[in-house]
């Protein structure tokens, strides 16, 4: 029985505790902290994305306003804003980097079987990146144009589940392209992506790593073609080829031959051009794998929409950093105990539930089933007829 818990301190039981304190320990998170902990940071900073506060002020009034209840939430430390400012400012970033990377891989083996879309046994990853716009006077460290500031989300999605696997926070000035050679590939994979990471010398450790790339071929494109097969036209493709490249630069970058698509969307009419190194799928399903892609941008505008990552409680690179990653270790929270709890409810539904409960003392279950079924009507006998 969850008597005497409150809601809030049953969901962060599906954080693990032992897996915190390693990363801790890793980064000595701890050292000379007499009071406010690094737990007490993560479990603050995640009661405030949850209830949606918008400010290091609104925090600390929001739990003090129920400080009798804080103990039972597992909050030990006094909560104060500057104490948590400080925290922010200087704890280590990394510490809830490398937690929220233990909450992903929790997150990756449940939903594992999960579809998404196309029957393939392959994992699919979608590869993008958001600009949060920043103030320059304020953050002067991620200057991205002349009189703006800026920061990128860098992120990798396994589209089973839409699970964050690898999230990358740099200056808007860092181009998309320069994370390909910090991500590691998984053979037998395939990895969408846009034309913004059309390098074709990126492009062929992908495919000297075993894995398989989709992404879309530029307009002004140099090739000669090797091969054609035949197509069903009815279908939208238009062409299914082997190529090479012809400038010499990109065919010293990829010297082996590629897969050319092209398609119109029989929607939207639309024409795509796709480039792939896999050779075995239909031309149809590599042209339906990168519609996939777009699950990418849905879940940016999620975040967005309903997590705290455009505005911001400290104005340090490591304060940015540490928000946007307990943000991510929420987002997957909440993912695994929607697969934990067999809840047959969306993740913005639960959210929804979840910041008006948190101080509730009643099972996490009953809290996020309550209402499943609609309200209850009943035959009250005593309440007087307006009409007869």
């Amino acid at each position: 029985m969850n008597a005497g818990k409150t809601i809030f301190s049953q969901l962060m039981e599906f954080a693990p505790r032992y897996e915190f304190r390693l990363c801790v320990e890793r980064y000595h998170g701890d050292y000379k902290v007499q009071s406010f902990s690094c737990w007490d940071q993560f479990l603050t900073m995640a009661f405030a994305q949850l209830t949606y506060r918008e400010s290091l002020r609104d925090i600390e009034a929001c739990l003090r306003s129920t400080s009798t209840k804080l103990y039972h939430m597992g909050i030990r430390g006094q909560v104060s804003r500057n104490t948590l400012a400080h925290a922010n400012q200087v704890r280590d970033w990394r510490i809830y980097a490398d937690f929220g990377q233990v909450l992903i891989s929790t997150a990756r083996s449940l939903y594992l079987d999960d579809p998404f879309g196309l029957e393939l046994d392959n994992t699919v990853y979608a590869l993008d990146a958001t600009t949060i716009d920043l103030c320059l006077s304020v953050f002067p460290w991620a200057q991205f144009r002349r009189h703006k500031s800026a920061i990128k989300l860098h992120t990798l999605l396994d589209l089973r589940g839409s699970i964050p696997t690898v999230v990358i926070v740099t200056s808007g000035k860092i181009h998309e392209v320069n994370i390909l050679d910090q991500l590691i590939w998984e053979a037998g994979a395939f990895y969408l992506m846009d034309r913004g990471y059309l390098d074709f010398g990126r492009l062929f450790r992908i495919h000297q790593s075993g894995a398989f790339f989709v992404t879309r071929a530029r307009r002004r494109f140099d090739f000669q073609r090797l091969s054609s097969a035949i197509v069903d036209k009815t279908t939208g493709l238009r062409c299914d080829q082997m190529i090479s490249l012809n400038s010499p630069v990109p065919k010293r970058g990829y010297p082996e031959r590629l897969r050319r698509i092209r398609y119109i969307d029989p929607n939207t009419k639309k024409r795509f051009t796709f480039l792939t190194n896999n050779t075995l799928l239909p031309a149809l399903t590599i042209a339906d794998l990168y519609r996939c892609r777009w699950q990418v941008e849905l879940f940016f505008r999620w975040i967005k929409q309903h997590l705290r990552i455009k505005s911001f409680y400290g104005t340090s690179e490591n304060a940015v950093k540490t928000q946007v990653w307990t943000a991510i270790s929420v987002y997957v929270l909440v993912a695994i105990i929607k697969k934990h709890l067999d809840l047959d409810r969306s993740l913005f539904s639960i959210l929804q539930i979840l910041s008006v409960s948190l101080r509730e003392k009643m099972p996490i279950q009953q809290a996020l089933e309550a209402s499943i079924s609609g309200p209850t009507i009943t035959d009250d006998t005593n309440q007087l007829i307006l009409f007869n």
